[in-house]
């Protein structure tokens, strides 16, 4: 058969040339070891925990090398595309400041537009150039037209799924299959010219010519050296309405964007056969390949089970409602994809998470577990490292889109909001009282009078006669200008006084001999003040929340007894 022939049959209004596809999209310049990566999402809904953690690695990689990182929109299924998806993951990435050099990206005006030489940047922008290399394959006797109709495709694809998916009769199924794939291969010329004369549709298939007992070599940069089988199967790299397949798409456009290192999850392990042949059929140098562990969560009942899309926590913008800022998020992930991180960020606690070396090679293999807790708590020592006026600013930012009331409180008195911020904050030990954003507006809520109310009570225990006498005492000597050691030295006098020891040894030793200690009067004070038995510093909270209040609501909780 004349192979050029039926390339011209197939595809006439292809006039470029490979080569000039290549002069189009040549070589980039870069430093020597400079990585070029892309995060390359499917605009089908939200962006996925697991899509950020490879788009870390991708940013990481290609910044810390002095390369490039670029976005790509796969929305070659147009079935399964989610108006807007595209602008929320735009909206996503810079939440989260993942940046990146070139892709789709928002205009000064919010439109969207490409960024870059190496565009366009959304596959289906690009259908031209998978045309060139698909000619290019039929030409020379690596791909095929399939002009089955849909019925007999339909036929096809639900024989894959049944040697996918089904052990019994699996044999059976994939003879079935080769026979049909046989079969395809089988046509005249005339019969081409037929079928494209009636405006036939068709596919365009690869001739697969490997063997699957043969196995090929292969490194991965995650998990090392592997084996796989050698592709036997004509898969489609053209659909009928001339929108290429995952497969198609992504080897040229990864050689065309001249992409070095490709990261995508473990679960495309099953493509390697079909991707090595097509970039051996295409002439193309493979980018090297990171298939990253998935990400695992614990199902309750002691075993693992992955991190699915109706997971809490699976969907990107859960955190922004949550309440965790972009700081933790990337902190997070960096502890999940290397296991130094956390050794090096406390040798380094003064430095972004930026800085950090990130290395390849300390990535898991077998699966990351995701985990609330360990993300709280990696939030909580971010957010202790803020200063007040940080911790003002995004806790405002947060309110205004899902706590508008409190936004206008902080609003109403920014001073005021940064100096119950301040307490406890900076030194080598600062509080760790809330792990989100969402967090915060319960715990502050005492410093508003609006919000103010005693979730706790002074237990049963203490005598209300000795609770009514240090609220009487303490009122009759409180001045707000005191210092610290001596308005907690008047709490000690009160104490002592009604039989409250300030010796903590000596309560150890015999608490019976005493009507209580000095943390007791304290906690009565706290209780009064704060509504609750954990709060800062006492000393601190009164000096923010001004004499008249501290007098009026020991007074009221002095009433209430």
């Amino acid at each position: 058969m004349d192979y050029q022939l039926l390339a011209d049959l197939l595809f006439p209004d292809v006039t470029m040339t490979p080569e000039e596809a290549e002069a189009k999209y040549p070589p980039r310049s870069l430093p020597e070891g400079a990585k070029v990566t892309r995060f390359a999402p499917s605009p089908t809904g939200f962006v996925h925990f697991g899509g950020m953690y490879q788009a870390v690695v991708d940013e990481r990689l290609a910044h810390q090398s002095g390369g490039v990182f670029f976005l790509r929109i796969e929305d070659t299924d147009g079935q399964r595309e989610v108006d807007g998806a595209v602008e929320a993951l735009l909206s996503t990435l810079k939440t989260y400041g993942v940046k990146y050099d070139e892709g789709v990206a928002f205009d000064e005006n919010g439109r969207l537009t490409a960024v870059g030489d190496y565009g366009p940047y959304k596959q289906s922008e690009r259908a031209f150039l998978y045309h060139i290399y698909a000619k290019k394959l039929v030409a020379e006797g690596k791909a095929y037209p399939c002009f089955s109709t849909e019925e007999q495709l339909e036929e096809i694809r639900e024989t894959d799924k049944k040697a996918e998916i089904q052990n019994t009769d699996w044999h059976t199924a994939a003879a079935e299959k080769r026979a049909k794939m046989l079969k395809n291969r089988e046509f005249t010329m005339d019969e081409v010219k037929a079928h494209l004369a009636a405006g036939d549709p068709f596919v365009v298939r690869i001739l697969a010519g490997g063997d699957p007992e043969k196995k090929t070599k292969f490194t991965d940069l995650v998990k090392g050296n592997l084996e796989v089988p050698e592709n036997d199967e004509d898969f489609v790299l053209l659909k009928s309405d001339g929108i290429p397949t995952y497969h198609f798409a992504h080897a040229v456009d990864d050689h065309l964007m001249r992409t070095t290192h490709v990261i995508r999850g473990e679960d495309w392990l099953p493509s390697l056969p079909k991707h090595i042949q097509l970039f051996r059929y295409l002439g193309f140098r493979m980018p090297k390949y990171l298939h990253t562990a998935q990400i695992l969560k614990n199902d309750g009942n002691g075993g693992k089970k992955k991190l699915s899309k109706r997971d809490m926590g699976a969907k990107m913008d859960d955190y922004r409602q949550m309440g965790y800022v972009a700081e933790v998020v990337w902190e997070y992930l960096l502890t999940l994809l290397n296991s130094n991180f956390e050794e090096w960020h406390m040798q380094n606690p003064g430095k972004s998470a930026l800085e950090f070396p990130f290395n390849i090679k300390k990535m898991s293999v077998s699966g990351c577990l995701f985990d609330f807790d360990k993300l709280n708590d990696v939030s909580k020592n971010v957010l202790s490292a803020m200063t007040a006026d940080e911790i003002y600013d995004k806790t405002l930012d947060w309110a205004k889109e899902f706590d508008p009331a409190f936004a206008a409180l902080l609003e109403a008195d920014p001073a005021y909001a940064k100096s119950f911020f301040s307490i406890g904050r900076g030194g080598k030990k600062p509080r760790k009282d809330f792990a989100t954003l969402a967090e915060i507006r319960p715990f502050v809520s005492f410093f508003y009078d609006g919000l103010f109310e005693r979730s706790e009570e002074i237990p049963a225990q203490y005598d209300r006669g000795d609770i009514r006498a240090v609220y009487e005492k303490f009122l009759e000597s409180y001045d707000p200008a005191d210092d610290m050691d001596t308005w907690f030295g008047k709490i000690r006098s009160i104490g002592e006084s009604l039989g409250y020891t300030p010796d903590m040894k000596a309560w150890k030793a015999d608490p019976s001999a005493f009507r209580g200690n000095v943390g007791d009067v304290s906690m009565f004070l706290r209780i009064a003040v704060t509504g609750r038995m954990n709060s800062p510093d006492m000393y601190a909270v009164m000096q923010v929340l001004g004499a008249d209040r501290v007098r009026a609501r020991i007074a009221e909780a002095a009433a209430s007894l």
